[in-house]
């Protein structure tokens, strides 16, 4: 049923849609979409971030060489 929706069937929704609720109303809504859509891409970059610093901070750790051995053990050397 919905496979044949062409351009003027969209077109005639669209108005439907502009006359029940306005412009004024459709783009306000339209920015509210805007400002969550850049809010979630925000959110995304800062994970990745975050993740990024983790992973160079393990490296970091990885790259010290530490003396593990027990301090008994030390002494026999």
């Amino acid at each position: 049923m919905l496979n044949n929706i062409g351009l003027p069937g969209l077109l005639l929704i669209a108005v439907v849609v502009l006359v029940l609720f306005g412009r004024g109303k459709i783009s306000s809504l339209m920015g509210e979409v805007g400002k969550g859509i850049t809010a979630f891409k925000k959110g995304v970059k800062d994970g990745s971030e975050d993740e990024m610093k983790d992973d160079a901070a393990i490296a970091a750790d990885d790259a010290v060489a530490r003396d593990v051995t027990p301090e008994s053990d030390k002494e026999k050397v």
